[in-house]
């Protein structure tokens, strides 16, 4: 990955006069790139007006934002501050991420069984751990790391470890909703987060200091430096702003709690205050401040995901806003469309969902003896006939004990539906070849 082209410096065009008619023609590209949120790469391959110069497109765009923005505590290395605005497209997708959290199927629809709920919720949690960790560079298959998940085996490499890792945090995170942000809750995370993964144990849980090596962030091909941290006696004075900022509740200057949400996760990735392990607990913060803010859904949702499938526009929006004059605009407007992709998508896990469930119980009409938990299961088995199945998987899902879990399995089993196996200590069940003309039957 390249670092972005610096964008021509305003100083010197800005004592051209600014003229009614310059403003005039500029009006509607300026419109488009803010809609958009161009960075000068981009800006400069759009069509200008006749006798205007694209640099000077550039001087009326930067003017329109520099005007609205608003600064933070956060400082780069030359003590300027980061700032950000509320561009249109940032209104918009806040807008529709506060109707989404604030009603859904998940909250509201009273046939979406409790069940159904704790399972879309396992699936989440399951999801943004392994997304999490391989946005950090975790190369196990998705396949093999819900395997292990599901079936409860332990991790058999740094890979599968920081994804076990990813998901006990995730889950121990919500324990701590109540608590205001301390450098103390951030440091437990990153601790819970990096066990086993880490190049020198020590580092687990605390900033980094003078005495550390100095850090650099690197494209995949180790020799593109970007991204130079600040200096290690520096970060806790840095990381004690951005609990403050958290903390913080000014009556005179809101903050949508998303749009302050996605800025702790840049101001931790902006410090690296640990040596590994960063991005994960940049992310993991994240997600704790929206459910400290009640946006309930995104219990339900996994942001990394979407990040994911997109990772080169996630990195390239942080360059962006470094390079241009610590404008953090840019990373808010990326992760508010992530955040709308991740619930377009658990928008339509559900509708799938509920349908393949109405399927699964007419399927199981000559079972009429099933219970509720054991048809969800017969569901995901029609879907996915190479499923692994377990007993702690199946109590945890459904919060049911042990031995009403196994009551369930063995019970499809002894109806041929599904398959049994020992693993050493544990008991896998698979769906059956032919499940799916079993239950038409």
């Amino acid at each position: 990955m390249k670092i972005p082209e610096k964008a021509p410096s305003c100083d010197g065009i800005l004592e051209q006069p600014i003229t009614p008619d310059l403003a005039r023609k500029t009006k509607d590209l300026v419109k488009k790139a803010n809609s958009e949120y161009m960075y000068w790469d981009e800006l400069k391959h759009q069509p200008v007006p006749e006798g205007v110069t694209t640099e000077a497109a550039w001087v009326i765009l930067k003017l329109s934002r520099v005007v609205q923005t608003r600064y933070i505590a956060l400082t780069d290395s030359k003590g300027n501050p980061f700032g950000y605005w509320l561009p249109d497209c940032i209104l918009r997708e806040s807008h529709f991420i506060d109707q989404q959290a604030g009603g859904s199927i998940l909250v509201d629809d009273p046939s979406v069984h409790a069940d159904e709920k704790r399972r879309y919720l396992i699936r989440s949690l399951v999801d943004e751990a392994i997304s999490s960790s391989q946005i950090e560079g975790a190369v196990t298959t998705r396949v093999v790391a819900k395997e292990m998940l599901r079936t409860g085996r332990k991790p058999k490499d740094r890979s599968e470890q920081m994804i076990y890792n990813n998901y006990l945090s995730m889950q121990m995170i919500k324990k701590h909703l109540a608590e205001p942000l301390s450098i103390e809750l951030i440091q437990n995370i990153h601790a819970g987060m990096t066990v086993n993964t880490l190049d020198d144990p020590s580092w687990a849980g605390r900033f980094r200091t003078p005495d550390d090596e100095e850090i650099h962030v690197f494209d995949s091909d180790v020799q593109t430096v970007l991204h130079v941290p600040p200096k290690a006696d520096a970060v806790h004075a840095l990381m004690k702003g951005l609990c403050d900022y958290a903390n913080s509740d000014r009556e005179d200057e809101f903050v949508n709690p998303i749009v302050k949400g996605i800025l702790l996760h840049f101001w931790v990735a902006y410090v690296h205050p640990f040596m590994d392990g960063n991005g994960r607990t940049a992310r993991a913060l994240f997600y704790w401040y929206m459910l400290k803010n009640r946006y309930w859904l995104f219990e339900y949702l996994s942001v990394s995901t979407a990040i994911l499938s997109a990772r080169t526009q996630y990195y390239r929006s942080f360059l962006y806003s470094e390079i241009d004059d610590n404008d953090a605009t840019y990373f808010i407007v990326y992760n508010l469309k992530a955040i709308h992709k991740a619930i377009e998508k658990l928008n339509e896990y559900i509708e799938r969902k509920q349908k393949e469930k109405r399927h699964a119980f007419r399927f199981a009409a000559s079972y009429p003896g099933l219970n509720l938990r054991q048809r969800t299961l017969l569901a995901d088995a029609i879907e996915k006939p190479q499923e692994l199945f377990t007993i702690e998987t199946h109590s945890n899902i459904h919060g049911v004990t042990y031995q009403t879990a196994r009551t369930d399995l063995l019970g499809l089993r002894d109806m041929g539906l599904l398959e049994m196996r020992k693993e050493g200590k544990k008991f896998i069940f698979t769906p059956v070849a032919d499940i799916q003309k079993k239950l038409e039957r």
